[in-house]
């Protein structure tokens, strides 16, 4: 299970930072993530790569965080994580800036949409492996994630050309 951990931690990761936009939560998620994966292999059937498995872990774990939440009425989760703003570099706080203003796009999009292009760009998953995940073609994947990276790309040259 080391080897798993050492291989995908890092892909579970940028997933649940995707949806989360928190680094502390990802990486609890990640972990409560793993820890289930350990308990439960023996129901891993080999029917997916153990990335797409693993994500699916992660999603339900992240469903279960904003039940949580929203039962107890804690705070929404901070979009703007004040960690984006602590890098040395100016080029990897650009990047961050990039990353944030991207997220706050994607949030426009329809939830199925948002959902492959997270499993596409963060998860670093195939057409089918999102098929898989989504229980859809991987044509559905396919078509899904060019159109939503199509409206990405225009709304953000929108706000691009208001600014």
């Amino acid at each position: 299970m080391e080897e798993i951990f050492t291989k995908h931690a890092q892909t579970v990761y940028k997933y649940l930072y995707s949806m989360t936009r928190n680094e502390h939560l990802s990486e609890e998620l990640t972990q409560e993530t793993f820890a289930i994966a350990v308990s439960s292999i023996n129901r891993f059937r080999g029917e997916c790569k153990i990335s797409v498995w693993l994500c699916q872990i992660a999603k339900y774990q992240w469903y279960k965080e904003l039940e949580r939440r929203k039962k107890y009425k804690m705070e929404s989760i901070d979009i703007y994580d004040n960690s984006l703003f602590t890098a040395g570099f100016e080029n990897e706080i650009e990047f961050k800036d990039v990353v944030k203003i991207l997220l706050e796009e994607l949030e426009s999009l329809d939830p199925a949409t948002q959902e492959v292009i997270r499993l596409r760009i963060f998860g670093n998953m195939s057409y089918k492996e999102i098929g898989e995940v989504l229980g859809k073609t991987e044509n559905w994947a396919r078509v899904t994630f060019y159109r939503g990276k199509l409206k990405l790309k225009e709304r953000m040259e929108k706000d691009e050309g208001q600014s």
